[in-house]
C-alpha cells in the first residue's frame, strides 16, 4: 500500500503554524495596501487591488480573536475561495511542506472554538502542530446569510 502525500503552503499567525493546500494558493505577496470597507466585520480588513483584480483581505489574527498587532512585515496569502479572490493576512510565511495524509488528525479540543471552527485537522510536525485551514468554513463566514437575502425583493 503506497502512502499519499499532500503539499501545504505554511504560514504563521500569533506563533502558530497553519497550512493551506498548495493547489488553493494563487500567490504569496508582501503586505498589501488595504482599502477599508465600512460596516464590515472586524476580520474583514478591507479590499485589495491585485493587478486589477479585487480581493477581500481577511485578517487571520482578527478572525481568530488574537490581538491585532500592527506588524509591518505581515504577508498575504492569495487564494480563491468559492471563485472569489481572498487575501489572507498572516504574520509570516513558512515553507511548502509535504505531509503524509495518513498522519492527519482531528482538531484537538484544546484549540479554542473561535479557531477550531476554521480548521480541518492537524499534522504533528517535529513537536509542533500544523493546523490545516478549512477554506470552506472561511467561505461560509464570508458569504451573506440567507436571512439577509430573503429581505430583498428584486
Amino acid at each position: 500500500m503506497s502512502n499519499t502525500y499532500e503539499q501545504l503552503t505554511t504560514f504563521y499567525v500569533d506563533g502558530n503554524m497553519f497550512g493551506i493546500e498548495v493547489l488553493n494558493v494563487q500567490e504569496v505577496a508582501g503586505s498589501p495596501l488595504v482599502f477599508s470597507v465600512p460596516l464590515a466585520p472586524s476580520f474583514v480588513r478591507g479590499l485589495v487591488n491585485l493587478r486589477g483584480q479585487i480581493a477581500t483581505a481577511i485578517g487571520l489574527r482578527e478572525l481568530f480573536d488574537k490581538s491585532s498587532k500592527d506588524i509591518e512585515s505581515r504577508m498575504s496569502v492569495i487564494c480563491k475561495i468559492d471563485g472569489n479572490l481572498v487575501s489572507l493576512i498572516v504574520d509570516s510565511i513558512g515553507e511548502v511542506v509535504e505531509v503524509e495524509e495518513s498522519r492527519f488528525e482531528t482538531v484537538p479540543d484544546t484549540i479554542p472554538q473561535q479557531v477550531r471552527r476554521f480548521i480541518k485537522g492537524v499534522y504533528k510536525m517535529n513537536g509542533a502542530f500544523l493546523s490545516v485551514l478549512d477554506l470552506e468554513a472561511l467561505a461560509s463566514e464570508l458569504s451573506p446569510s440567507t436571512e439577509a437575502d430573503s429581505g430583498r425583493n428584486n
